[in-house]
């Protein structure tokens, strides 16, 4: 029988590997040495520089295949000097674990590889465990989980169900689960008119003025009033410029930037044709001439309540006798990608020192976590 890793212990371990997006920093391989030893197969999935690691205990195509997802990447560390402990240190202290990682999501990925272990070494489950880990989900997001679901593609290797590890909790472990996210794009206008002296306006085609018509129109009224799961959708100007310096020149070009927080009441496809269409309307009645750039970091999702949803949140319930909230707050994380593989979840730890200067995590938290993992993959095989 396989030891099974003290989560702890493993958290504090991974912190001392400087995997600073795109950097492996030690720490997957670490995880692969362990997941190998307890008879998992593991498989480096990396792409453009990107680290990735695919694990499987189980057949390939078994009858059922439980999936966990996370990263091992970690944001910059920002001033050496403003923490405690080093951010690289892993430093155990007072039922703490301190450093970059700790609550995002060294922790999360520790809980969840210690769980499998320790279950696959006792039970020998009916079916299959994946585990896909990638070094990019604080970057951009290309070629990290998106490059693990595409090799899982090619290899016809499948997850039936998954949880990503992210913290989840806003102050108290059980308190809330992560059943979809919104949807996420950033629209980059520019206005060009015709430049020109400011008391000769007639002469001139001012881009400020059209601009600032069309941002009124999008901010003027809300998007929509919320849905079933998601509270209503969210529209900020966060920039404008035309980078004029001087008081009596009417510019020749201005630029704004939107992003949106979006639900399932709209797709990017129809926030982006809406936003163009109101900017024809102005473009035809004043002669200055918009071009729109969108970028988009993912659509909407939600994971229905059902029984993949239920399960969890009792095992949830048992075992920190919170009853969790459903939840489609928050930003954005790989759920997006996994969503269009299978049903996705999020449930970790509370995530109070996310990013933060001297981030640090409960230990105990981190097996309390790393319990409710082995008992989701009890009930799950059951």
């Amino acid at each position: 029988m396989t030891a099974t890793p003290d989560p702890a212990d493993l958290t504090a371990r991974l912190i001392r590997c400087p995997s600073v997006t795109p950097a492996e920093g030690g720490a997957l391989d670490l995880l692969s040495q362990e997941l190998t030893a307890a008879g998992f197969e593991c498989h480096r999935a990396d792409r453009n520089g990107t680290p990735n690691l695919f694990a499987r205990w189980g057949a390939k195509g078994a009858a059922r295949s439980f999936g966990f997802n996370g990263h091992t990447d970690v944001v910059p560390p920002g001033e050496l000097s403003s923490w405690t402990h080093p951010p690289f240190s892993g430093h155990q202290e007072n039922g703490w674990i301190w450093g970059r990682g700790a609550t995002d999501m060294k922790s999360g990925v520790a809980a969840f590889v210690a769980a499998a272990i320790g279950f696959v070494s006792e039970c020998r489950p009916d079916g299959a465990i994946v585990l896909t880990i990638t070094g990019d989900e604080e970057g951009v997001s290309l070629d990290g989980t998106r490059a693990l679901l595409d090799w899982m593609r090619e290899h016809d290797e499948r997850m039936d169900v998954c949880i990503v590890g992210e913290p989840s909790n806003p102050d108290r472990m059980g308190e809330m689960i992560k059943i979809g996210r919104r949807g996420s794009m950033t629209l980059d206008i520019v206005a060009r008119g015709v430049q020109g002296h400011s008391a000769y306006p007639h002469r001139a085609r001012n881009p400020i003025h059209a601009l600032v018509r069309l941002l009124n129109e999008l901010a003027a009224e809300p998007l929509d009033h919320g849905t079933e799961h998601f509270d209503p959708s969210g529209l900020q100007v966060t920039t404008v410029d035309c980078g004029n310096p001087a008081s009596n020149v009417i510019p020749e070009r201005a630029s704004a930037r939107i992003n949106i927080r979006f639900n399932d009441a709209h797709t990017s496809h129809t926030l982006d044709r809406m936003i163009r269409d109101r900017a024809a309307g102005i473009e035809a009645e004043t002669g200055v001439e918009f071009n729109i750039e969108t970028q988009v970091s993912g659509e909407s999702f939600l994971t229905r309540p059902g029984p993949f949803v239920e399960m969890v949140r009792d095992v949830v319930r048992d075992e920190t006798g919170l009853d969790p909230a459903l939840s489609t707050s928050g930003g954005t994380s790989d759920a997006r990608f996994v969503k269009d593989h299978c049903p996705v979840l999020e449930f970790g730890l509370v995530g109070h020192f996310m990013h933060q200067v001297n981030e640090r995590v409960p230990a105990e938290q981190v097996r309390q976590l790393s319990r409710i993992y082995r008992r989701i993959l009890e009930r799950y095989f059951a």
